[in-house]
């Protein structure tokens, strides 16, 4: 398969994805009572806040921290209340964990692998179970609070089932790479993997969703309609 047909397909599956995907959060709905006074901190002074289990760090980790995470989970599962419980297993563990960190400036890249993580574990939970049940994986797309009409919601979950089909590592190769906007080298110092292995991952990834994109007559058609450019 050529390169641009790789690119074409890409493109067709982001822009589907982001229809429906907000940049930002407009509400946060797991939240911690705080003062209206937040600390302009660095990493690393919150990092040693937390460490040293101060009431203002905890507070102030969530605000930084939470709509990243709650974002990268929600883009990755296709269902905003599977995202929640994802920040909430992720901050516990952060909070658990921060005295193991030894470079308090790397707090951000620390919460970032921990969120990473969760996910891929919870999605090879999922990816077992469907296996398991010989049943098709459970419906994740959660677009209930979205104005989409219906043609664009059966397209959307289109595209989440083919992201399902994809192994966990390289479905978050995939999500961490085009819609993360993370460079290779993040990327695997973030999934503790080698460049090589999210290139390859990388690959894997676009040339399948090419195939299957293909494969369906409702998603091959908006490669030659140009809909989503």
């Amino acid at each position: 398969m050529s390169q641009s047909r790789v690119v074409a397909a890409t493109a067709v599956h982001l822009r589907i994805l982001r229809y429906a995907m907000p940049t930002r959060r407009s509400h946060v709905p797991l939240s911690l009572v705080v003062g209206t006074n937040r600390r302009a901190t660095s990493d690393g002074d919150l990092a040693r806040g937390l460490a040293a289990s101060e009431a203002w760090a905890i507070a102030e980790t969530w605000h930084r921290f939470a709509p990243m995470v709650l974002m990268m989970a929600e883009r990755s599962l296709g269902s905003r209340s599977e995202a929640d419980d994802i920040g909430q297993e992720v901050f516990y563990c952060v909070f658990r964990k921060v005295k193991t960190l030894r470079d308090p400036d790397s707090l951000r890249s620390f919460v970032y692998s921990i969120a990473v993580r969760a996910l891929k574990s919870d999605l090879r939970r999922k990816r077992l179970r469907a296996w398991l049940s010989f049943h098709q994986p459970e419906e994740l797309v959660d677009l209930s609070w979205r104005t989409l009409d219906v043609e664009s919601r059966d397209l959307l979950r289109k595209c989440y089932a083919l992201l399902d089909r994809l192994t966990p590592r390289d479905r978050l190769v995939f999500i961490l790479r085009r819609m993360e906007s993370m460079t290779v080298e993040e990327i695997a110092t973030t999934m503790d993997i080698s460049v090589s292995t999210v290139k390859r991952s990388m690959a894997h990834a676009s040339n399948r969703l090419l195939r299957w994109i293909v494969a369906d007559p409702g998603l091959a058609g908006l490669l030659d309609e140009g809909r989503w450019g």
